[in-house]
């Protein structure tokens, strides 16, 4: 795998991919029960030929989490 300065690399298998005009919705199964929604291009989903079933990487970057709780 290419090294990537995100060091937060999930693996798992798309579970749902909702494609929009611009952008697409990917849902990532990284353990049974638990999943990474990510919204990216339309055009990224297509070049990466997401689709059900397919291994992806949830890759998260430390300084676009947030956190919250009632």
């Amino acid at each position: 795998m290419m090294e990537l300065s995100s060091r937060n690399r999930f693996k798992g298998t798309v579970k749902n991919v909702n494609l929009g005009a611009v952008n697409a919705e990917i849902t990532i199964e990284i353990a049974p029960g638990v999943e990474v929604v990510s919204v990216i291009t339309k055009s990224s989903a297509e070049r990466l030929q997401l689709a059900e079933g397919k291994e992806a990487y949830a890759l998260i970057k430390s300084t676009d989490v947030a956190i919250a709780v009632e």
